[in-house]
């Protein structure tokens, strides 16, 4: 009797062969027939993306960040986000870190919104010489991503606080809703008054602009850097012209209150409540 095993494959093993390579080939079929729009929804790109902006004959980077579930077939709230002075320079990444992109990466489930970071160069602080950066990427963003116009708001933190006083002042049609976070009125070489060339004049102008914007300041009551009564004070003036305004002040808190106050959830709310009319 022969030891020599039969090499031949048996019938049975012969068919799942078979019926491995039809499914394959069905499956390949299938892929490759899928409509463009169902490819390019499975490759869609959310989270911090990448962008730049002109300025001055250079390239500035700025971050967009798109909700994990951001569908272009409805219109999303959106926020601008302007950093303070220790995040200046040309990484595009630093102003993302601190402040509204650290609350976002934490609970990003409370900002339902397409998020914008633009990036001030080093040295650089809001002015009219700088105005156009943010407005040009506010524009930018507003172009390529499906964003509700009526629900634009603006926020930012220190000399972004200061900032988003600035632009929303002088584009107060612009925003549905401001945030400021320990801001100063000015009075510093990098931060002019944007009215009139005193303290008081200027708190008076800022009230004016923006008496008809809704607003919402925070400040630390031990701040170093810049003093709580800036916030007091723009906070009485626009009373004194009926703005719609709220300020709280977190107590034994220094210049970071923008932590405490992007973990608001009464904040949160009341911002995506606000449209222009």
């Amino acid at each position: 009797m022969s030891n020599r095993s039969d090499s031949h494959p048996s019938p049975r093993s012969g068919l799942v062969l078979a019926l491995l390579i039809g499914m394959a080939f069905i499956w390949s079929a299938c892929e490759s027939t899928l409509p463009a729009a169902d490819l390019a929804e499975t490759q869609k790109e959310t989270g911090f993306l990448n962008r730049t902006v002109s300025f001055n004959g250079s390239d500035l980077r700025y971050q967009v960040y798109l909700p994990a579930d951001y569908d272009e077939s409805e219109d999303w709230p959106m926020v601008m986000f302007l950093h303070g002075a220790g995040e200046r320079g040309y990484d595009g990444l630093s102003q993302t870190q601190v402040g509204l992109g650290r609350a976002i990466r934490f609970n990003p489930e409370r900002w339902p919104a397409v998020v914008v970071f633009p990036q001030l160069p080093s040295g650089r602080s809001w002015t009219p010489e700088t105005e156009s950066i943010g407005m040009d990427v506010l524009d930018a963003t507003i172009a390529e991503f499906a964003v509700d116009t009526s629900r634009v708001y603006l926020t930012g933190l220190s000399m972004g606080g200061y900032g988003s006083l600035f632009l929303a002042s002088t584009h107060p049609d612009r925003f549905a809703a401001v945030v400021p976070i320990c801001p100063t009125i000015g009075g510093f070489s990098r931060y002019p008054f944007v009215f009139g060339s005193t303290y008081e004049e200027a708190t008076e102008g800022l009230a004016t602009a923006l008496a008809s914007t809704p607003i919402w300041l925070f400040h630390g009551e031990d701040d170093p850097v810049f003093p709580a009564s800036n916030s007091r004070d723009l906070t009485i003036a626009l009373q004194e012209r009926n703005g719609d305004v709220r300020y709280t002040e977190y107590v034994d808190t220094g210049h970071n209150s923008w932590d405490p106050a992007y973990d608001n959830t009464d904040m949160i709310t009341w911002l995506f409540e606000q449209r222009t009319n």
